[in-house]
């Protein structure tokens, strides 16, 4: 019976495929001289990893898939352990949010050019589905102040190509298709996405968002907005605000006055909390309503005000000496079915992207930050699905684009809210308002609602001093930030966003092609208790004789970059560790974009410290490439050049998690590049800190990680060097954790004998002196010991020390077996 391994050898037979090209040959690692053996330990082969094992990996269990439906519904998890004291919590937390969004979700709908109680449709709908798919107990959803002037902008631009198209039908419209296209990316939990968006970028479109929208209010604010368009670029609004200054109304005594009690009021009770501490809960309460105050005093002004008018229509609101709100239906009436059409989506899906991006930067950047301060971690991807379904069935009872309000989440966490249950509370005080309090609405007056938004929207602004931290940080990052701020205030949000996203990204990719990669140097150094480093120019140590002044009493080996482009002390001069061998680390990855650039430099370095190993290689002159045509005619080659010959190169690692194509073919490339270079000797590679299987086995196809010592003579006779680690005995860690905790109690017990008493290491091709500090103790001779690496990836080691001892070894190994074969030519 033909087995699927022989259809498939004699299809790679027949295509030309060779199976066995750079081939690591695991049999020939059973030669004596390269063998590992220890009595007490096992022999180990690493395997190489397999797309069938990835698969494998990939394939959702049983489990995985009841967890995953599971996981749709995080309140499961909290809900029948619900009490009276989560409850109390919710409930403060919940009333004291329900009377913020009132007034600010109305305010929030003129942004949006709908009516006010569209802003309390979406309010309702946002905290009352929720708390179902939430992972955060903090954030509150609903109309913000950034989301409702993207939709404002979508729906002037759709009724210029369709006059005749309600202004709701537009915003629910958009809702739903935001909602659809977040749902999804929630579903197949592609949470990780909104990792593309940098902090910076998030804050230059907070600052820039905060600005363009107070400026666009502050014409309302001062009875303006009927002579200009309040929606052009902000600075077009600031000049149209100076011209048209003189033409200022009552709605400016209205505006300005609320504004400035709203910011007296946050001042006398931030002064009151800092007085009295106390009483801070008290005060804080008070300042968190202090929008509620303001406009339950304004509406009651405009109302003593305009008791003369006839009824609450639209034309009375219109007799009214400063503008008004005007009648606000009560209940939910644009309860409906929402309507979609084709014309819709085609006129509003250009502004879908911008919208989406708006939505998940404030959600999910707002619920992060609340979840590191209160200890809980949320998850981005439920976070979408709650995202999405909000918005999703939203438009049902009126509802427009909703997402987390920084705001109201920061009073929410400070109200001491306790589970996401409190959203019910706050449904349940916006349902009250929307039956019980249209008539009051009628009379509020919209200069001071647009002061509640100027207040608002304040608070988004990036202070002074955190821009400074950016500098400090990354100075040009903050050139981003500057960027992501005028062109939302010299062009729009949506531009802003997109601006500082493409910026920081091509900023990201810059670093990338132009990773520099470090060669570095051994030092030696030992650990120095503070006290006794007292020299100011630190190149001296007082008392470093004393016992007690190294607390690990030996030295070790670090390496450091040469030049001391690492920041450390210029003092020490970090030289490569031995003649011909350069140890190279990658900075930042190792992938197509930057192999070249790294390589380059890796190249450049090799030949500028390195002479060739035979400079008389080349019998005439003509056989010399055009690139190095050697010395001028009638000159022979330089006989004082002491620069070394190329022994070996060791890679780091560390920051290298994936190799591809490219990159692999690079290195590739650069060996057979240098194996000319050090020709008739081979290059030795050591790689350092491979932690990736997939990486391993790469650069094992690529015939890097043993040696072919059928091709290679002067690897015939090598030695590999492993690190081995210990599996327990006296000696072991678990030992020493047992000994200090007896001495701890006082019993000073000692710790049991090993089973393997009695049984004695035997090394046969590594000796203790070889291994160095890799060897194991010889202390403790009854320890088992097994190689950390596979015996048959001996160019594989653990950290650079071990790789430099197995370069440096076989380097002397070579170079006493090319002294023997000079004696025995010479006695020949």
């Amino acid at each position: 019976m033909v087995t699927s391994t022989q259809i498939g050898h004699g299809l790679a037979k027949g295509l030309g495929i060779k199976l066995q090209y750079r081939d690591d040959h695991n049999d020939k690692v059973t030669r004596g001289e390269s063998m590992f053996s220890v009595a007490s330990a096992d022999s180990y082969t690493e395997d190489e990893p397999t797309a069938g094992e990835w698969l494998r990996s990939q394939r959702p269990t049983m489990q995985t898939v009841r967890q995953y439906f599971v996981d749709l519904f995080p309140f499961l998890k909290w809900i029948f352990r619900y009490n009276v004291q989560w409850l109390i919590g919710d409930l403060v937390a919940g009333i004291t949010i329900g009377a913020v969004v009132v007034p600010q979700a109305m305010a929030y709908a003129d942004l949006a050019e709908l009516p006010p109680q569209f802003g309390l449709y979406s309010s309702f709908m946002g905290v009352i589905l929720y708390w179902f798919f939430a992972t955060s107990k903090d954030i509150t959803i609903g109309p913000v102040a950034v989301m409702s002037t993207v939709t404002g902008s979508v729906v002037l631009h759709a009724q210029t190509v369709e006059p005749n198209m309600p202004a709701y039908v537009i915003a629910g419209s958009l809702s739903i298709m935001c909602g659809a296209v977040i749902t999804f990316l929630g579903l197949a939990r592609l949470g990780w996405l909104v990792d593309f968006i940098p902090l910076v970028a998030i804050a230059a479109y907070m600052t820039g968002s905060a600005l363009f929208i107070a400026i666009g209010q502050v014409p309302t604010m001062l009875g303006l907005s009927d002579y200009f368009d309040t929606r052009q670029e902000s600075f077009l609004v600031v000049i149209r605000t100076l011209q048209y200054l003189p033409q200022t109304n009552m709605n400016a005594a209205m505006g300005l006055s609320a504004l400035a009690m709203l910011y007296l009021i946050r001042f006398g009770f931030n002064f009151l909390a800092k007085k009295q501490p106390n009483r801070r809960k008290l005060w804080f309460f008070c300042n968190t309503l202090r929008s509620v105050f303001v406009i339950l005093l304004y509406t009651f002004i405009s109302a003593m005000v305009n008791l003369d008018l006839p009824d609450h229509s639209s034309d009375s609101a219109d007799l009214a000496p400063f503008s008004i709100t005007g009648p606000v239906p009560r209940g939910f009436q644009h309860a409906e079915v929402p309507r979609i059409t084709i014309d819709v989506i085609r006129i509003i899906a250009s502004y879908i992207p911008v919208s989406v991006i708006v939505i998940l930067i404030e959600h999910i950047s707002i619920a992060k930050s609340f979840g590191r301060i209160n200890n809980y971690t949320i998850d981005p991807s439920q976070e979408m699905v709650a995202m999405g379904v909000t918005n999703l069935l939203g438009p049902f009872l009126g509802g427009y684009p909703a997402t987390g309000s920084f705001s109201r989440t920061a009073i929410k966490s400070k109200a001491g809210v306790r589970t996401p249950f409190a959203g019910v509370i706050t449904g349940l005080v916006v349902l009250l308002a929307i039956y019980a309090l249209p008539a009051v609405f009628f009379y509020i007056p919209k200069a001071s609602l647009s002061a509640v938004i100027i207040h608002a929207v304040g608070d988004l602004i990036t202070p002074p001093n955190t821009v400074y931290q950016f500098w400090r940080t990354s100075p040009f990052e903050v050139f981003i930030f500057f960027l992501g701020v005028f062109v939302t205030i010299f062009s729009s949000i949506e531009n802003g966003i997109y601006a500082t996203i493409a910026v920081s990204l091509a900023l990201y990719l810059f670093r990338i092609f132009k990773a520099q990669g470090r060669f570095l140097g051994k030092v030696k150094v030992h650990s120095v208790i503070g006290d006794h480093l007292i020299e100011s120019d630190g190149a001296h140590i007082v008392d470093s004789s004393r016992p007690d002044n190294d607390p690990d009493a030996s030295a070790r080996n670090i390496f450091l970059p040469i030049g001391a482009e690492d920041g450390s002390n210029p003092m020490i001069k970090p030289q490569h560790p031995y003649p011909g061998i350069f140890i190279y680390r990658f900075s930042e990855g190792y992938n197509y974009p930057n192999a070249n650039h790294y390589t380059d430099y890796m190249l450049e370095v090799i030949f500028k410290e390195t002479q060739r190993t035979n400079p008389n290689s080349w019998a005439r002159p003509g056989d010399r490439p055009w690139n190095n045509p050697g010395p001028r005619k009638g000159k022979e080659v330089n006989v004082d050049d002491h620069r070394p010959t190329l022994k070996a190169v060791i890679l780091d690692m560390s920051s290298v998690n994936h190799l591809d194509l490219t990159s692999v073919q690079n290195l590739i490339d650069v060996r057979n590049q240098l194996d000319r270079y050090a020709a008739p000797d081979k290059v030795q590679w050591h790689f350092a800190h491979v932690h990736n299987r997939w990486a391993k086995r790469a650069l094992v196809a690529a015939g890097f990680g043993f040696s072919n010592t059928e091709d290679d003579e002067s690897f015939q006779r090598w030695k590999p060097l492993f690190s081995v680690a210990e599996l327990g005995g006296s000696e072991s860690a678990a030992a020493e954790a047992e000994r200090r905790i007896n001495m701890r109690l006082g019993s000073m017990k000692s710790a049991p004998d090993d089973v393997e008493e009695g049984k004695r290491r035997e090394v046969e091709s590594i000796t203790p002196a070889s291994l160095s500090s890799s060897a194991p103790d010889e202390k403790n001779p009854t320890s088992k010991v097994a190689v950390v690496h596979g015996l048959n990836r001996p160019f594989f080691h653990i950290d650079l020390t071990s790789a430099l001892q197995s370069a440096i070894r076989n380097t002397e190994s070579l170079r006493v077996r090319t002294n023997e074969d000079v004696l025995s030519d010479k006695e020949v």
